[in-house]
């Protein structure tokens, strides 16, 4: 991995797109259009919310540089602007299962068996 220069502009845009990834919505979104572009009826629909919401968090998303977005005909369609953002989230998913695998096996077999039933 590189290294760089933690300036202050830098740590700002890290923040930035943490931020932006910081919502279980915005994390549900970036995984249905992980399959390719949708519009906001399509997201909206997968998503079971409401479209205003939905729209709300893809700007955000599209705002912070993660998702591109394009007019066909009277459609928005967002897509996946920067595909590192799965990198993150497998780094992310693979370091929780990594965590609850050694929680298991600290706690397994800690319980007596008449109270674990």
């Amino acid at each position: 991995m590189a290294s760089h220069e933690l300036t202050d502009p830098l740590v700002e845009l890290i923040a930035h797109r943490f931020r932006a990834m910081g919502e279980p919505t915005r994390i549900k979104l970036l995984d249905r259009l992980r399959a390719g572009e949708a519009s906001v009826g399509e997201l909206t629909a997968a998503l079971e919310a409401n479209q205003q919401n939905i729209s709300r968090h893809l700007a955000v998303l599209h705002e912070s540089g993660i998702l591109t977005r394009r007019k066909s005909g009277t459609k928005t369609l967002y897509a996946i602007a920067d595909p590192t953002v799965f990198e993150l989230c497998e780094t992310v998913c693979g370091a929780l299962e990594d965590s609850a695998a050694r929680l298991a096996r600290v706690f397994d077999g800690a319980v007596p068996r008449e109270l674990a039933s």
